[in-house]
């Protein structure tokens, strides 16, 4: 069918993934046979609807044959003409929706997310917007349902952050908030500013898939682990306890320091956490980075030097600028209402895999 991936490579991995279930030991290792019991039902549908497809594009031929056809009685080509307009609509929804099927999955969309939120260039205004995104993104959770887990903070004084780490968890928050990493631009009047004059400052966000350690291979001689006084606003304990962590990966220079909770374990703990996600995502970023480069065109790489949006408080405006967005609902998307944003992104990417498999290079 034209515009349809050829469906041989699907069904000869579907036939792979049933001789592997048929195995006896297939039922042994838990969490795989979930994984392949789930590509295999994915697969199966993908079989059935291009089979229903198929069938749809035969039935349309008929009809439209039928309309044209000279001894055909003109009953029949009015029962056709009536027909072929539904049948066209159900081809084109099941055209789509086999498409959306065939592009294969980030195998971190349903993971947790890591994020973490530098105040850039713009002094206290920038912090004050590292605040301001912190409380979006907490909006934006509850909007999901997800649950919003702090994992270090350095404040500032006027209120905001100059970072600020936390973790998202729930269902597909990867998916949705992976569009955010790189630079976040704000034009506005600060606070401070007695002559009323705009000013432009920058924030920096990473967003990171919770990484697993089998995802990163480090070596525990490569840490360098450092306890400490916490210092700073956070209870009595401070200053008292060795509660704060400072973890140093040696081979890569990555350093994590965590001091919000009270127990050095749990800060230990949030410290591995955050190191092992900003490997992988390292790591990732030098795929993507590899792969664009035979790409005609892309969203981004997610890279943390890439301006991405800008926020304009007098004209009530946010752009993307990856898809050249502009939306005249700022103070609704401050709120966290992202959602018109996230699914035009999602909309664009959609549309760039849907190219590249039509080539064939994602299958």
């Amino acid at each position: 069918m034209e515009g349809i991936p050829d469906i041989e490579p699907y069904q000869a991995r579907y036939r792979d993934l049933g001789q592997e279930m048929a195995k006896p030991e297939f039922f042994r290792d838990q969490a795989q046979m979930a994984r392949v019991s789930r590509e295999h039902r994915k697969l199966q549908q993908i079989i059935e609807c291009h089979a229903e497809l198929k069938r749809l594009d035969r039935e349309i031929t008929d009809l439209r044959e039928m309309i044209i056809a000279p001894d055909a009685e003109e009953e029949l080509k009015e029962i056709a003409q009536a027909e072929l307009p539904e049948q066209e609509t159900r081809f084109a929804e099941l055209k789509e929706k086999i498409l959306f099927a065939m592009i294969p999955p980030d195998a971190t969309d349903s993971r947790n997310t890591i994020v973490e939120i530098r105040a850039g260039a713009g002094g206290n205004e920038a912090s004050l917007f590292a605040g301001d995104l912190y409380r979006m993104y907490q909006r934006y959770a509850e909007f999901n349902s997800w649950k919003v887990e702090p994992m270090s903070s350095n404040p500032s004084e006027l209120g905001g952050f100059k970072e600020v780490c936390f973790l998202v968890k729930g269902e597909e928050v990867y998916r949705k908030l992976r569009y955010e990493s790189g630079v976040h631009r704000v034009q506005r009047v600060p606070v401070t500013e007695s002559a009323g004059r705009i000013h432009t400052s920058t924030v920096t966000v990473a967003m990171m898939p919770e990484a697993e350690e089998v995802d990163v291979d480090i070596d525990p001689n490569d840490l360098k682990i450092t306890t400490m006084r916490a210092s700073g606003a956070g209870g009595q304990h401070v200053n008292k306890t060795d509660s704060a962590v400072r973890i140093v990966h040696r081979q890569s220079g990555e350093t994590v320091y965590c001091a919000d909770d009270r127990s050095q374990f749990k800060n230990r703990e949030k410290a591995l956490k955050v190191l092992y996600s900003r490997l992988l995502e390292k790591k990732r970023r030098e795929e993507q980075e590899k792969y664009a480069a035979k790409r005609k065109s892309q969203i981004g790489t997610g890279d943390r030097s890439e301006r991405i949006r800008t926020y304009n408080f007098p004209q009530g405006r946010v752009t993307d600028h990856r898809i050249g967005l502009t939306l005249l609902t700022l103070p609704q998307v401050m709120e966290g209402h992202l959602n018109p944003v996230v699914e035009s992104l999602q909309k664009a990417e959609y549309e760039g895999k849907l190219e590249e498999l039509m080539q064939g290079k994602l299958v």
